[in-house]
């Protein structure tokens, strides 16, 4: 197993993680409906690039509804 020959010190160690940093994910604009959502994925209202693919909540409860009846 390697083990260090000697200590790491704290400067050499932090300058080594400078570079470390957090990138915030990428979000994007919906451009019908103005939803802020993550970068390739549906809006919560189930719009992905200006078409919906996907109903909303409220549309896919009177489906459910309807389906029930």
């Amino acid at each position: 197993m390697a083990v260090p020959k000697k200590k790491v010190s704290r400067s050499r160690g932090r300058k080594r993680r400078t570079h470390w940093k957090f990138n915030p994910p990428t979000l994007d604009r919906d451009p019908v409906t103005g939803e802020t959502h993550l970068r390739h994925h549906i809006t919560p209202d189930g719009y992905y690039r200006g078409r919906q693919i996907w109903p909303s909540e409220e549309e896919q409860e009177e489906l459910e509804v309807g389906q029930e009846s």
